[in-house]
């Protein structure tokens, strides 16, 4: 089971950081990955981590800004989110799959979602 925590209301510039643990086992060779959604629009990748490799992938939205990293003591993956935009604003939800695919932007490769947390970056 995903827990996600971490969202809160930002003004623009700011910054905040997300976790995603798992509870009753580890990510092993896990995708761990982070999607947004914002209010009338399509679930968007924003980044995901290959837990055993600690390869990183990032939307082309965040690029730069964001950066996912991960304690694996902890069972937990992290999104650091820096110089937040309005268009930043959504719920952000911690998605995980037992296997790498290559389609890993994709949120219907991830069977495994946790609760959203809603992100609001406002000027």
């Amino acid at each position: 089971q995903l827990q996600a925590s971490g969202g809160g209301s930002v003004q623009t510039g700011g910054s905040l950081r997300l976790s995603c643990s798992a509870s009753g086992g580890t990510f092993g060779d896990y995708i761990v990955a982070w999607f947004r959604q914002a209010p009338g629009k399509e679930r968007e990748f924003v980044a995901s981590i290959r837990w055993a490799m600690n390869r990183k992938y990032y939307g082309d939205s965040v690029q730069g800004r964001f950066t996912m990293s991960s304690d694996k003591v902890k069972n937990t993956v992290f999104l650091q989110m820096n110089s937040l935009k309005s268009e930043d604003t959504a719920v952000y939800y911690c998605a995980a799959r037992a296997r790498w695919h290559v389609n890993y932007y994709d949120s219907k490769q991830y069977p495994d979602w946790g609760r959203g947390t809603l992100v609001t970056v406002s000027s």
